[in-house]
């Protein structure tokens, strides 16, 4: 009995330790192939880019510090990095996007701990008419705790509860959102994974990820839509 309790014993050891290889193996698998595509994606953007108008630098720095304030991007900041910085006219509307990367850390972390980097992409295309910076956000437990910024409510309850409108300037909202931009956010697919943001001159929108030309052509046509549908004395009462 205690030779095949033992021989029990050896067997779950070693199923454990190959379960535990196969892991491993199955995750770095997935994290190659997922670099790989990810590397696939910034050729084509490149590669596109050109072919399209546009002008594409795989590495900038200085360029993007104009839109400090702009979420994700910090709050103030000079001589910033962009990655993928893009920018040309897309239905006539002039447009930069670029990916913006962060180091994570915390004031108790040492030389040598392990750092990741996070990475968002973000899109800015030219309003036709300046604006007071109004957000259109996704709601979130976390961005309920970090930003206690009251929120406006437009009275549309499914559209309240979807989004978190966060403006010192109410007029201007419900002239722009009005009952145009409303039902766009609350039909179109694309809205749940968009937030807004109106600055100065701008209509903006990011994502936590890296680009691709998919999602540039998305991400710019959202935009495009959105401003299609804002009332043009909407602009010339802000």
């Amino acid at each position: 009995m205690n030779q095949l309790v033992e021989i029990l014993v050896n067997v779950l050891i070693f199923a454990f330790i190959a379960g535990i290889f196969v892991l491993v193996f199955m995750l770095s698998r997935h994290g190659r192939k997922k670099n790989k595509q990810i590397t696939e994606a910034y050729t084509q953007l490149a590669r596109i880019a050109p072919e399209k108008g546009w002008t594409y630098t795989p590495h900038v720095y200085g360029r993007i510090d104009q839109y400090c304030g702009t979420r994700p991007m910090p709050g103030s900041g000079s001589n910033l990095g962009a990655h993928h910085y893009t920018t040309g006219e897309f239905r006539g509307r002039s447009f930069v996007f670029f990916e913006h990367r962060q180091v994570s850390g915390s004031a108790t972390s040492q030389p040598g701990d392990a750092k990741t980097v996070i990475v968002d992409s973000v899109f800015i295309v030219t309003a036709p008419g300046f604006a007071p910076t109004v957000d259109v956000l996704l709601p979130s437990k976390l961005d309920a705790v970090l930003d206690r910024r009251a929120r406006t409510e437009l009275g549309v309850p499914e559209f309240d509860e979807k989004f978190r409108v966060v403006t010192d300037d109410e007029e201007f909202v419900r002239n722009v959102l009005g009952d145009t931009v409303v039902p766009f956010m609350l039909t179109d697919s694309r809205a749940p994974s968009s937030p807004l943001q109106f600055r100065k001159n701008e209509l903006c929108t990011w994502y936590r990820g890296t680009l691709s030309s998919d999602a540039a052509d998305e991400k710019l046509n959202f935009l495009c839509d959105a401003l299609d549908r804002i009332p043009a004395q909407a602009w010339s009462a802000a």
